[in-house]
Parts: C-alpha cells; structure tokens; sequence
C-alpha cells in the first residue's frame, strides 16, 4: 500500500510548471528571445529592443531563468540553447509564432469543468456561426503549426514522384501551400468546409498559388471528393470528428486516391493505453472544450479505420517537432 504524503508535491509541481508555460507564452509574445541572440542583455537593453518597461519585465526575465529558457549572470540575460534554436525569429527551427495558438488551446483549457457540468463545449469553435473575419484569424494562427508539420514530412518522406495531392480539411491551406512550394511537379486540391475554402482560396492567392492550389469546397464526411491523388495530407482532421464520422472520412479520402496512393495522417494520436503520449492525452482538454465531439484517437483506432477503408502497410512515425503524431498507409493496389 502507497504510504501517505507528507507534502503535495506533485501537486506544488504541476501549479509551478503552469507557471512557466505561461512565461514562456509572455516571452514569445513579447519576442524577448531575439534580440538576444547576439548575446547577453541587461533587463534594461532588453526592455528598449522591444519596447516596454524595464520595471516588470525584469519579473519575467527572472521566471524564465527559472523556467530554464533564460540564463542569468552578473545582471545580464542570455537565451538557453533551445530557446536560440527554436524561439529566436530567423532560426529555421523558429516555432515563437505558435504563441496565438497556444494562447487560445490555454485559455479555452480553463472551461474544462464548466464544459463537463454543462455537457458541451464552453468554448466551442463553431464556423458556420462565426464572423468571417473570426474564421480567418483562427485559420492564420493554425497555419503557423501546419507548416513546420509539413516541412517536417518533407524531411521524412520523398515526394519527388507525386504530382497530385490533396490537402483535406485543409483549414488555410497550409499544408497544401508548403509542399507544392517545395516540389514544383505538385498540383494540390485543398478541401474544406464552405464557409472555409474562401478564406483558404484568399491564402493561396496571397501566396501567388492559384494556378497549382485548387480549392474545393465539400464536406470529407459526407461528400464524394475529387478523385486521381497520389497523396493525401489531413492534419488535426479526424480528431475533430466522432468516431464514426473519422471512419467514414477515411473511406471517402481513400475513394479519392489513386492505387497505391499514399494517406498521411498528422494529429494527436495516443498509445493504445491512452495515458500517453502527454501532448494527445492533454489535447483532450481542447476537444472537451471546443468540439462537440472528437478526441485524440488511438493507434488501432487509426489502423482499423484505414484497414476498413482498404489501406495495407500502415505504419505509426516518430512524433513530429510540434509534437504530432504521424500515421502513414498506402492504398492496396
């Protein structure tokens, strides 16, 4: 039997790692990291390369030492290693654009309990009553995520022979946008829902991406897609789903495909214990809160659907940098 605790220390413990995530969040949304990737600072000199006050930054200087992403030495500050990797603008591991998507999955994480006594989403991301503008700022944020997620199937995956790929629940295009950008012989077909694809096609115009990105306005669950792809990319779709809603997706994206088709399947996957990994086990609490239905799925979940729906050779990849899972499989011939 587990002997009584003299102390909550888990408990002090987890409060303290919250409060670093939120100094990490004021830290890039403040961009401190950058100006100090030529070297220490004093409170002071960081304060003026960013525009505010010394007084109470200096506080958060400080609860960044602590939260191991700042380091602290005779009155001047310097990034850690991995805050110069990955939090410094121009790095090409840059991920500090993330913090508006980590701002609304936090924020929204705060309805947790209401959302369960309620029974529903408190802070439910409902497009088709939304504002148009609402819509396109969401998709802008996410597609800060959705690009190193693609850049980083890119690095895994050899997509030198695809020349049609579909981008399905698209959300803004960012998918579709990165890959083509970085095989020419790609033509894509973005696919979303209709109160999505014009906010999408904007994206892609802005991009200068209108005549190798067509986007197509249809519901993955219920609508027949344009068929002849080589590859399809979804991300952060069928976890968005009821289970039975991401089983019929999958038959409908694999109707799509051509033989031999290739499906990546970027999102939130948990081990068949679903106790971990932690990043799909505490994305929970956004689907909880934002989603009347949804989850992160399982591995043999994933399996089962892409079996009924005719794949072989499915195969779970290591998690990608933002923390992803990747489930692969190839269209039986």
């Amino acid at each position: 039997m587990e002997s009584e605790p003299t102390l909550p220390r888990r408990i002090n413990q987890l409060r303290s790692e919250a409060d670093a995530a939120f100094a990490m969040l004021a830290g890039m949304q403040l961009d401190l990291f950058t100006p100090l990737k030529n070297g220490p600072m004093t409170a002071e000199q960081i304060a003026a390369a960013i525009g505010v006050a010394s007084t109470r930054l200096r506080l958060l200087l400080y609860c960044l030492v602590a939260a191991e992403l700042l380091v602290e030495r005779d009155g001047k500050f310097s990034n850690s290693s991995e805050a110069n990797q990955f939090l410094v603008k121009g790095s090409p591991a840059y991920i500090g654009n993330k913090h508006a998507s980590l701002a609304h999955r936090w924020s929204t994480s705060l309805k947790t309990a209401e959302s369960i006594r309620q029974g529903g989403p408190q802070a439910k991301l409902d497009f088709s009553n939304s504002p148009p503008e609402e819509v396109e700022k969401f998709l802008r944020s996410i597609n800060a995520n959705t690009v190193p997620a693609a850049l980083a199937v890119l690095e895994k995956y050899d997509f030198s022979s695809v020349k049609k790929l579909m981008d399905v629940g698209s959300g803004g295009a960012g998918l579709a946008i990165t890959i083509t950008n970085a095989h020419p012989q790609i033509k894509a077909t973005a696919i979303d829902l209709p109160q999505v694809a014009p906010i999408a096609r904007k994206i892609v115009s802005e991009q200068g991406m209108n005549d190798r990105i067509d986007v197509v306005a249809a519901n993955v669950v219920t609508d027949a897609l344009p068929r002849g792809h080589d590859v399809a990319v979804l991300r952060g779709l069928l976890q968005v789903l009821s289970s039975e809603d991401a089983r019929l997706a999958v038959k409908n994206i694999g109707a799509a495909l051509n033989q031999d088709g290739k499906i990546f399947i970027i999102g939130q996957i948990l081990d068949d214990s679903r106790t971990s990994p932690a990043e799909a086990v505490g994305f929970n609490l956004a689907f909880i809160n934002s989603y009347d239905a949804g989850e992160s799925y399982t591995e043999a979940e994933h399996r089962e659907w892409l079996s009924e729906a005719g794949f072989v050779d499915v195969e779970r990849a290591d998690f990608l940098l933002d923390g992803s899972g990747l489930m692969t499989a190839r269209k039986r011939p």
